[in-house]
């Protein structure tokens, strides 16, 4: 009985030492596996149905841990990356999102209207640096029948962005209609000369022609301003006058004869 007792003692020890070195050596690969793995890195995933060409919100990303060695450069590892862009594709729950799925958001006034890029060149000069929100006027030098010919092409055209690199002015994005693009590239591309001048932003161009016509309309009704003693001399000229033309009564005459 004791003998049995022993070898089953030993049997159990040597179970207990063998599992203890299996789990070892199966942490020690995993260890070793996530070691060549380089970690974790979360990345953003949908968390709901994303439609094409709607701007991303928080409640619509989650993240997913990754290894390492799987992530790349196109991975968006960052919220910021995120907001303020809309994605291309539509997107199901848990799809990831990578960076050629989103753009920058356009925040154009109209649906026909489109953004097209002007950059300085020895063919385009800008008299000022433009900034955001800033509304431009556009005028071109080109030849008719052999004669140099300069006038506005565009006026008060709004600037939806504005470019710079190393801290130097480097053209704008100018929202324009559709029709309107194909005119503006075309100068760009066959203009001699352009120049973009900053436009007042805020501030009337020009007085309206017809309240002009109207104040002048209405002051043509109103009598001229006189003096108080002229108008008591007029008034006095008046009664005179009305007394002049009433007809004289008739005195009675007394015809009485001497006897």
């Amino acid at each position: 009985m004791l003998e049995s007792k022993k070898r089953a003692f030993i049997f159990l020890l040597l179970a207990f030492i063998l599992a203890s070195t299996a789990g070892y050596l199966v942490w020690q690969k995993v260890k070793d596996l996530n070691a060549d793995l380089g970690g974790m890195t979360k990345i953003y995933i949908a968390n709901g149905d994303i439609p094409a060409r709607t701007l991303i919100e928080k409640n619509q990303l989650t993240t997913m841990e990754v290894p390492n060695k799987f992530v790349n450069s196109s991975y968006v590892t960052s919220q910021k990356d995120l907001l303020g862009m809309v994605v291309v594709v539509p997107l199901n729950k848990n799809d990831v999102i990578t960076k050629n799925m989103i753009k920058p958001y356009s925040n154009l006034r109209e649906e026909n209207h489109r953004l097209v890029a002007m950059y300085p060149s020895e063919k385009i000069q800008f008299d000022q640096v433009i900034e955001a929100l800033d509304r431009v006027d556009i005028i071109i030098s080109t030849k008719e029948n052999n004669k140099p010919k300069t006038e506005i092409f565009m006026r008060d055209v709004p600037v939806a962005y504005a470019s710079v690199e190393k801290k130097q002015f480097a053209g704008v994005a100018l929202e324009v209609s559709i029709e309107d693009a194909s005119k503006l590239i075309h100068i760009q591309n066959y203009a001699d000369k352009v120049r973009v001048l900053k436009a007042n932003v805020g501030k009337e161009d020009s007085e309206d022609p017809n309240a002009k016509a109207e104040i002048t309309d209405s002051t043509t009704n109103i009598p001229p301003k006189t003096n108080p003693t002229q108008n008591q001399n007029t008034q006095k000229n008046q009664s005179s006058a009305e007394a002049n033309t009433q007809p004289k009564a008739k005195i009675p005459q007394n015809n009485t004869s001497t006897k």
